[in-house]
Parts: structure tokens; sequence; C-alpha cells
């Protein structure tokens, strides 16, 4: 298997972030676990070890750019998936007290076997986004609630305001079109809570734009939302 350390520390260096060398092993298993797994079961079209790095580990990496995530924070990561960017995330900031959400009980067992791996601690929750939104124990509950290649902005929006309490914040990880997202899920960010939105611009290693889209909570998700998947989804705010 391919050794990633070298080349995810130098780039990592490059858009300002340390990478330890005990980072860099964690890195460096949770791929070899990811496309292991990915044999049997699909949980990335990213199968080349450098892509891995650059459009999984670095793509995560830039919540880091963020400066407000303070020590301690309960963080949820929406639609998790194959663990992105919510492991990662946790591999460079230990301190966050971390919950997975995902609706596929597979990828939480491999997300189970990547922890015990990685030797790091997570919350995995067996849910879908708008059954944890009126779940009273994870309601309002987040200090962030992230999400990465979920669905589009208004629908995301639906999905993880509610889980954000209040003064919270909710990060979208968008790629070039987030501008015109944001737009469109104007009313949405209105109707759930959020105060202005902010873009936080960056660029991977190898050129590609990223956007993150930061929306605080200045005022509790009206009783009524998230709505019923189906809705959400045909029938965006």
């Amino acid at each position: 298997m391919t050794d990633i350390r070298k080349s995810l520390t130098e780039k990592a260096k490059a858009m300002g972030w340390k990478v330890s060398a005990a980072q860099a092993d964690q890195f460096q298993t949770y791929m070899e676990l990811l496309l292991e797994w990915n044999e049997k079961m699909n949980l990335t079209a990213i199968t080349q070890p450098e892509e891995v790095v650059e459009k999984h580990f670095l793509d995560s990496m830039t919540l880091l750019a963020w400066p407000k995530l303070k020590q301690g924070a309960k963080v949820i990561d929406v639609g998790t998936g194959a663990g992105f960017p919510g492991i990662p995330l946790k591999i460079m900031r230990p301190d966050i007290d971390l919950t997975l959400l995902d609706g596929t009980m597979k990828r939480l067992n491999f997300l189970g076997e990547v922890c015990a791996a990685l030797k790091v601690s997570a919350r995995r929750v067996h849910k879908r986004a708008e059954e944890a939104g009126l779940d009273k124990t994870m309601r309002e509950r987040y200090d962030l609630a992230t999400a990465r290649a979920v669905a589009s902005l208004p629908v995301l929006a639906e999905y993880c305001m509610p889980l954000i309490k209040m003064k919270g914040h909710f990060i979208a990880m968008k790629g070039p079109g987030a501008e015109q997202e944001l737009e469109e899920a104007a009313n949405a960010l209105e109707t759930l809570g959020a105060g202005e939105p902010e873009v936080l611009s960056l660029s991977l290693p190898g050129g590609e734009e990223r956007k993150l889209i930061l929306c605080q909570k200045l005022r509790f998700t009206p009783k009524g939302y998230p709505r019923h998947g189906g809705t959400i989804l045909k029938h965006p705010l």
C-alpha cells in the first residue's frame, strides 16, 4: 500500500497545518482501511492514494481554517459516509466531542473499525438527519453541525440547523458554486434561525476551489422543522 505520510504532511504544511508523525500514521491507517473496505462496499469513488489525500483528507481539514472551533466543542458530522469530514477533523483536533451521523449501518460499522484502529473516540448514530433533528436528545445540542457532499444547501440547512444549539454554527462544505447555492438557500436559512452567512474561500494544493459556508444560529429553529425527508427533498424551503 502506498505510503502517503510524507505527501500528506507536506501538503498540509503548505495549507498552514502541522501534521505530527503520530497523526500521519493515523491518516495512513485510515486510508488503508478505507481502500480495503471499499472493495466490499461502496464507500468512495476515489481510490488513488494521492487523490484520497487531496480530495478526502485535506478537503476535510479545510474546516481548520475556521478559527472559532472552541476546545471540547460538540461537533456532529451529518451524513458522514466514510467519515468525512468528521474523522480527519478529530485526528487534527482530538479535543472535540464528535458524533458521526449516518443512515446506513454498514458505513457506521466501518467507522467503528476505523475509530478502534486510530484509537479515537466518536459516537456513531444510526439515524436519518431529519430523525436526528426531531430527537430530543440531539436537537439543539451541538456547537457545530457540518456536512460534505450530502445535499444542496436549502436541503442541508434543514438537516443541520435543528441540531445546533443557540449561537452554535452550521458549516456547509462546498465547491465553486457556493454563492449560487447561498442565494437559493436564503429563505431556508432565515426560516431555520440562521444569521447572515459568511463564505470562507480556500484552495486545495491541486488548485481546486473550496468554500466553507458559515452560518451562526441566532434564533431557535421553529417547531415544524425538520419536516419529513421526502418533503424536504421535494419542496426545499
